[in-house]
């Protein structure tokens, strides 16, 4: 048996262990559904799985307590499935093995699962326990969150029943969210046929590198430089002035992460190739200058390299560098009621030019609906200018924070009353189910919270113990002030 048997509160450790005992790694649902399911009908509760997997699981209220809103907890039952190089798993069929480490619990070379087991736990927790008094409740556990939020993707409003949702899914304990963002990807490309260099041309590599990057939604407010649009800045300048021709570009190489490297192959009059070298100087210092107290290690290198067989048009290469140029890219607003919380982003993403096409990608974020496809047809009309085909996919809603929440102010009041202290209300500029499930199941009052996790999606992911404890008890003490109808 696991240590973590002997922590506190004892129902919510005990629900989690067994949850590490059966494997659940995204893709793979089976084995945890059916351990959901036999939860749910050994406590003679009302259990189904929806026409995509999900497992709900219906309470009803307490005598007394049917005068109080319709309560649905929600978590997702799929982890992610990685490992350190020399650890032995396979999460298809082997248990995970915790262990305590001082105030913490990890998994022994593999990630926890505590994203989002602890929030199923806590849902079984309640689910179990008699003495607690509740309105209706219904146990929301979707599929395969992870790899594409399928389940809320595929939820059907007739299937739900509360008015509610306390989503389970948040990693700081004593703080409430109640927003968060959608998304949109927008793909940007462009044709050509392929020139040969000029006569007496040099070629030079560029290299842009050392930029710290960071996640684009969570990181896009911190000011950091985005390697694609600094390699279109210096590019600008050599086609502008210094008679280059652009052989080639990359930057970027994820959807959903701020580019840190870029490279570009360009041609000049082989006269004129100390010019560029001597620009990139000159580029190199100012971003240091200019990014001097956020980015610590910027380098932006030239070199000369073997001439291409080929290089763009001159004109289709002024679309290309002016599109880039011109495009938004990072905050494009704050939420007005909460100034300092982002409401709309993009992240010029991936550049890839070469060889007769240019690919470009972008990722919008807002928790606005209408803000979000303004600003992706911003982009759209930005580049549909300058001649390229643009097409949007993957489109998920936002969740726009209601400040005024009755469901909000319970809480608040609730973690003030147990705790002494006010819990922080915030936004998350990322992706929650809750968006995609209020999209699918209109009306919905729903907040978002959970116990302190650290490292999730690595090995080296982590849950503080003491936390656990304060989530729960929040948690039943929520349930019990739900909102009158």
């Amino acid at each position: 048996m696991s240590e973590i048997l002997s922590l506190k509160p004892a129902a919510v450790w005990k629900n989690f262990h067994a949850l590490t005992q059966v494997p659940r790694p995204s893709g793979h649902m089976e084995k945890v559904t059916e351990f959901l399911v036999n939860f749910g009908k050994s406590l003679n509760l009302e259990t189904v799985v929806d026409s995509v997997g999900n497992v709900i699981i219906r309470k009803p209220a307490k005598p007394g307590m049917e005068n109080r809103k319709g309560l649905i907890l929600q978590a997702h039952m799929d982890m992610v499935p990685q490992k350190n190089n020399d650890t032995v798993h396979d999460f298809v069929n082997d248990p995970i093995q915790t262990y305590v480490d001082g105030e913490w619990v990890r998994a022994k070379g593999t990630t926890l699962g505590a994203d989002n087991g602890m929030g199923v736990a806590a849902i079984m927790a309640v689910l179990e326990d008699d003495s607690l008094q509740h309105g209706y409740l219904e146990a929301l556990i979707t599929v395969d969150e992870e790899t594409g939020m399928y389940g809320a993707f595929g939820l059907k409003a007739e299937d739900i029943k509360g008015e509610v949702l306390l989503n389970l899914d948040s990693e700081d304990e004593g703080e409430l969210y109640i927003g968060c963002a959608g998304g949109i990807d927008i793909n940007v490309t462009f044709q050509y046929k392929e020139v040969a260099p000029v006569e007496g041309s040099a070629a030079v590599k560029v290299v842009l590198k050392g930029l710290r990057g960071g996640h684009s939604g969570l990181e896009i407010d911190k000011g950091r430089a985005n390697a694609n649009k600094l390699m279109v800045r210096f590019l600008r300048e050599a086609v502008a002035h210094h008679g280059a021709r652009l052989a080639s570009m990359h930057g970027g190489n994820m959807r959903n992460a701020i580019p840190r490297e870029a490279e570009a192959v360009i041609t000049v009059p082989a006269s004129r190739k100390e010019e560029i070298f001597k620009l990139a100087a000159e580029f190199e210092a100012l971003f240091v200058e200019e990014y001097k107290t956020i980015e610590d290690n910027i380098s932006f290198k030239a070199e000369e390299t073997a001439l291409p067989a080929g290089e763009m048009p001159e004109e289709m290469q002024d679309d290309v560098i002016n599109s880039l140029y011109a495009c938004p890219n990072g905050v494009f607003r704050y939420i007005p009621t909460i100034p300092d919380t982002v409401e709309t982003s993009t992240n010029l993403s991936i550049v890839k030019a070469e060889g007769g096409m240019v690919s470009v990608q972008f990722l919008t974020r807002s928790s606005s609906d209408s803000m979000k496809m303004f600003l992706a047809k911003s982009i759209e009309s930005c580049f549909t200018l300058a001649g390229a085909k643009v097409e949007m996919s993957g489109s998920y809603s936002g969740w726009q924070p209601n400040v005024d929440s009755a469901i909000l102010k319970s809480m608040k009041e609730a973690y003030k009353n147990q705790f002494g202290v006010e819990p922080a209300v915030k936004v998350v500029h990322a992706g929650l189910e809750c968006g995609i499930i209020g999209a699918n199941v209109p009306g919905l009052d729903m907040i978002s919270f959970g116990p302190t996790l650290r490292s999730p999606h690595s090995p080296d992911e982590r849950v503080l113990i003491p936390t656990v404890e304060k989530f729960y008890n929040f948690l039943v003490k929520s349930i019990e002030n739900a909102p009158l109808k």
